[in-house]
């Protein structure tokens, strides 16, 4: 880590594109309704009033990224998964964002 970003407390970029050659988990947390309305390929849609009872689902053994329509519901989704035991998780943010990182 930079000495800036120590100093403002930034934090290391993080390649979503490699993340995602290695098999990541792309969880996007929208409602079915959006998740239809535009969607990553590849993602599976988990609405986030119903990740904490699909977390089946999910293979702890594989990163996660989660993503929604800002970045806000995906962070929660984040801070739901390591609470149950997923160690490498991401906030991926906006889905349409993350799709030009990843594609």
């Amino acid at each position: 880590m930079g000495f800036l970003q120590r100093l403002f407390g930034g934090k290391p970029s993080i390649d979503f594109a490699e993340m995602a050659k290695r098999g990541a988990q792309l969880i996007d947390v929208r409602s079915r309704q959006e998740y239809q309305g535009g969607h990553i390929k590849g993602s599976v849609n988990i609405p986030l009033d119903q990740l904490a009872g699909s977390l089946a689902k999910i293979k702890k053994d594989k990163p996660v990224i989660t993503c929604c329509a800002s970045g806000m519901r995906s962070g929660s989704a984040v801070n739901i998964l390591k609470s149950n035991g997923f160690q490498e998780v991401y906030n991926g943010g906006s889905w349409f964002r993350l799709q030009s990182k990843i594609h």
